[in-house]
């Protein structure tokens, strides 16, 4: 914490004073924090596969990982829900995904790809049901890929259906992580 803002104290009493040009050398933002926090990776919430959360995100491939943070910050916001994660996905605690979380990554449970669980259903560009058609009642992983390639073949033969989100004006498609975002509201608007 910053040596030269000591009334942070009172509210991290168990912090440590350290000079503001050592933060900012640990930093890559334009405005160094005034707080660092240093967590392990093994602390994070992990689903619990007795008791998962009814909505899910499972991203494979997603390399952004300003991506993978937004949609950890969706799914904080129209949750509870988790975030399954293949290889090849951007590290959810780098620092780009951390700022774009913000702070959700404490709070949201992640697993693998294949631990997701629940029906899944592929998010496609076209070719799918309208997303309001879908049942939502039922337990859902939407399962999303990056936004050049198209989910591979033996990703869309695991899920259970077919999504698209039907779209009015000339653009190709959604980024993924408002086509995630949509589909967490759509899943939510009748609860």
């Amino acid at each position: 914490m910053d040596a030269e803002r000591p009334a942070l104290l009172e509210r991290l009493p168990r912090a440590d004073l350290v000079a503001p040009e050592l933060l900012a050398e640990a930093s890559a933002l334009g405005h160094p924090p005034r707080v660092l926090a240093v967590f392990r990776r093994e602390g994070l919430p992990r689903l619990d596969p007795a008791s998962p959360p009814p909505l899910g995100l499972a991203l494979w491939q997603v390399g952004d990982p300003g991506n993978v943070g937004t949609l950890l910050r969706a799914l904080d916001a129209f949750g509870p829900g988790f975030l399954a994660l293949s290889p090849g996905c951007a590290d959810p605690t780098g620092p780009k995904a951390l700022r774009a979380a913000a702070g959700a990554t404490f709070r949201v449970p992640s697993c693998g790809f294949h631990e997701a669980p629940g029906r899944r259903v592929a998010l496609v560009v076209r070719g799918g049901v309208p997303l309001a058609e879908l049942d939502p009642g039922a337990a859902t992983t939407f399962v999303l890929g990056p936004e050049r390639e198209r989910l591979p073949d033996e990703v869309l033969a695991r899920c259970d259906a077919l999504a698209t989100i039907p779209q009015t004006g000339p653009a190709e498609s959604l980024n993924v992580a408002m086509a995630g975002t949509v589909a967490l509201y759509q899943a939510t608007r009748g609860t």
